[in-house]
């Protein structure tokens, strides 16, 4: 099996341990783990090695077709490939995505599986088509959502679990196993997940506890969560429900309490933030120190 390869290193890697020839590989993040082992075993057939590659340049798509593959993988390549790319291979092309098509089609799919709440997520192996993320489903995976992790964490939780359904739809098209077309997507089913916007991120307190938590697990590690705290403004990586808040507070409300800063939400609940940075500094700070980044804050004792 002659496969052309589009994506992260480790992908390629994989490929190779499992005895299929790279023809060649468009990288979509040069200095990823990986890189350097790719390159000395691709050096060693000839086979082309391209950094990020705008593949629908004409010269880049007559060398992409001169390696003749039998099969086009793409694993965490973040762009478009386009329909001539594709017909270049017998078998088409295949991608995975890191959520449970046709949930949370888009560049973002972390960002909005813990934004929505959703308790399960997964990969899913897809025919590539000229819609992006709409190709007929091959396999899934399903894999439940860290109950505190953050959009890095979920991303790390599902790099295994893709790169096994990857291997798994290869070696089945290797073996003739996937001679249909695959399981269409219901359209009817579909939600979008695009880079998120400022507003996305944007921390609003007037929310129950549980929203305000789940848009600061969605935005972290970057770009944060933010929110406008006395004269700064205040980037939240972390927060956790706060029983029992004080009386009085009105939502956006900042206590510094003896255990530590406490913002009142909707609903009368609160979230003691346990990890954060200001806007102007990329220094994380957690716990009591968060006070020192809200300049005027009197602490509360009692």
């Amino acid at each position: 099996m002659r496969i052309l390869y589009l994506g992260m290193p480790l992908g390629a890697l994989m490929l190779l341990r499992e005895g299929y020839q790279l023809v060649g590989a468009c990288i979509s993040r040069p200095n990823s783990p990986g890189i350097s082992r790719l390159r000395r075993a691709l050096a060693e057939t000839g086979a082309p090695l391209l950094a990020r590659p705008d593949v629908t340049q004409p010269s880049v798509q007559a060398l992409l077709a001169s390696t003749e593959p039998d099969l086009i993988v793409s694993w965490f390549w973040t762009r478009r490939i386009p329909a001539p790319l594709i017909a270049l291979a017998p078998h088409g092309g295949i991608n995975v995505h890191p959520s449970l098509l046709p949930r949370h089609r888009g560049a973002d799919p972390y960002f909005w599986t813990l934004y929505r709440e959703d308790a399960e997520t997964g990969v899913t192996v897809h025919r590539i088509t000229d819609a992006y993320d709409s190709g007929p489903i091959l396999l899934q995976r399903r894999v439940p959502v860290p109950p505190r992790g953050n959009a890095w964490m979920l991303a790390r939780a599902l790099d295994r679990p893709s790169l096994e359904a990857v291997r798994d739809v290869v070696r089945g098209i290797a073996e003739g196993k996937y001679t249909d077309p695959g399981t269409p997507q219901d359209s009817a089913r579909a939600t979008e997940a695009p880079r998120p916007t400022d507003d996305d991120c944007e921390i609003l307190w007037d929310h129950p506890a549980s929203r305000v938590i789940a848009r600061i697990r969605a935005a972290s590690p970057d770009p944060g969560a933010f929110t406008g705290l006395g004269e700064g403004t205040l980037v939240v990586l972390e927060a956790e429900p706060f029983p029992n808040p004080p009386r009085g507070l009105e939502p956006g409300d900042v206590a510094w309490l003896p255990s530590g800063v406490v913002v009142a939400c909707g609903d009368g609940e609160a979230v003691l933030l346990t990890r954060a940075r200001s806007e102007e500094d990329d220094t994380v700070v957690t716990g009591e120190r968060i006070a020192g980044l809200l300049p005027g804050l009197l602490r509360v004792d009692g």
